[in-house]
């Protein structure tokens, strides 16, 4: 499944998220923000059962503001598993 969720709050603008049936990461992809560390982030998430890449990043800020890149992250793959319900 293909899900994408529009960023809020941080310099990226969107996360692309691609899971299995098994709810493991096959990609993710996101638009904007620190290329370099986003596509670190993204290459260590593949294969990566997505409930536990979000109880990992959940919450993160960066800097003074209340979420972060890999906040948006974990906020696009719980809105994906809870489409494949």
């Amino acid at each position: 499944m293909v899900y994408e969720r529009k960023n809020q709050g941080t310099c990226s603008v969107l996360t692309r998220v691609e899971l299995n049936d098994d709810h493991t990461i096959q990609s993710v992809t996101v638009l904007g923000g620190c290329n370099g560390n986003l596509k670190g982030i993204c290459k260590l998430l593949a294969g990566m059962k997505a409930e536990d890449a979000v109880a990992r990043m959940k919450g993160t800020t960066c800097g003074n503001r209340p979420t972060s890149c890999p906040d948006q992250i974990s906020r696009a793959l719980e809105e994906a598993l809870a489409a494949m319900a």
